[in-house]
């Protein structure tokens, strides 16, 4: 068991994952602070027959996985703010031809070249907005190292079951720093594979409509003829102007992730039974918010904690749910930008709840005792 226990750096765990994952291609270009992630995966992949290629740009790199995914492998690319700039218009591709694929934003600060070595959180309505269109996005966000593992592995899960890009929102902090990790035994963590075609080659349609849909997938070589493109298509993948057409695929684009949000999204709580104020953050924030909200119980403050592991899409449902208690009196939102879930949060909470904005944006993390001032100035 001892040898299944290692120190392991957060970037280190994105490779670990992907390749427990079934990872066979990576795609990518060297940026702070995620480029440790294509290091590994470069000595790695060619060991289990997997492909790594080093593009010459980020926008040649989402381009490939695309590819590589149209021909049946597992495939991923990791980058920071800038270099997830110049790929969402190939990801905005990847939503209309959906075609499964992983996107890790290991986020630094910005706008621009930014903070190449410093923290932040402010790529998070990108993730959700970044493309032009109509489209649901996933985006997942891990507050640990071990976390950071097991969601590179679920990230590759959803985007084959919903056959879409999926986004892991990391950060400079969580990339670089070491924790103990127990490695998963096989078969510990579910693996899903990509649902393929049973029917003759005559009666396929890559993009059909299902009751539930979900689209069986082909790859290219798989005997299968189908067209691919960018423009809105029927259910061949032939372009359409047809309106009946054009509804049918946007509105499958919205249901395959909407009907499933119950599965797509992760919500942690802790001691919101009784809480009068609530802490609401994620990623690495969530670490500070969550010994703050233990501080604050030690000084018998009703305080609890709202942590989004799923970040998008929104389970507004689940969330109304949660901020519904009349004790609630108010919710600070800690974030490192300068205030991006803080809108989401206002929407969701009934009129009597404050929402309180806490954030930081000088390349330097969120304290606990910082949240805890702020508590100590609302209670």
């Amino acid at each position: 068991m001892a040898e299944n226990i290692r120190l392991m750096q957060g970037n280190e765990a994105v490779a670990e994952g992907a390749m427990i994952g079934g990872l066979r291609f990576f795609g990518g270009y060297p940026i702070t602070p995620s480029t440790e992630i294509a290091e590994i995966l470069a000595r790695r992949l060619p060991k289990v027959g997997g492909k790594f290629i080093q593009m010459e740009d980020e926008i040649a790199s989402v381009g490939a996985i695309i590819g590589a995914s149209l021909a049946g492998s597992k495939s991923m690319t990791a980058t920071s703010g800038p270099g997830f700039s110049l790929m969402v218009e190939g990801i905005g591709y990847a939503y209309m031809a959906e075609v499964p694929t992983v996107i890790v934003n290991v986020q630094r600060g910005g706008p621009s070249t930014g903070l190449p070595t410093k923290v932040a959180q402010a790529d998070t309505m990108q993730a959700r907005w970044g493309t032009h269109g109509d489209y649901i996005a996933i985006a997942l966000a891990p507050q640990s190292v071990r976390e950071t593992l097991d969601l590179t592995v679920r990230a590759m899960n959803l985007a084959e079951v919903y056959r879409t890009p999926v986004t892991l929102l990391t950060d400079e902090v969580l990339g670089h720093m070491r924790e103990k990790v127990t490695i998963p035994e096989e078969g510990e963590l579910e693996i899903i594979n990509r649902q393929k075609p049973d029917v003759p080659a005559s009666w396929y349609k890559h993009f059909e409509i299902t009751p539930n849909f979900k689209s069986p997938m082909a790859s290219f070589g798989d005997g299968y003829r189908f067209h691919v493109t960018g423009l809105t298509h029927d259910e061949e993948g032939f372009p359409t102007n047809k309106s009946v057409e054009i509804l049918a695929k946007l509105t499958k684009l919205r249901n395959k992730i909407m009907r499933y949000l119950d599965d797509i999204c992760q919500i942690e709580t802790d001691g919101m039974e009784d809480a009068h104020v609530a802490v609401y953050a994620y990623g690495i924030v969530a670490r500070a918010a969550r010994q703050a909200v233990q501080m604050a119980r030690a000084r018998r403050m009703k305080v609890g904690q709202v942590r989004p592991i799923t970040i998008w899409p929104s389970h507004d449902k689940k969330y109304k749910e949660i901020f519904s208690s009349k004790n609630l009196e108010a919710v600070i939102v800690a974030e490192l930008n300068q205030g991006q879930l803080v809108y989401e949060v206002q929407r969701l909470v009934p009129k009597h709840v404050e929402v309180i904005s806490l954030n930081r944006f000088d390349s330097e993390l969120i304290t606990p005792a910082q949240i805890l001032n702020k508590i100590k100035e609302v209670r």
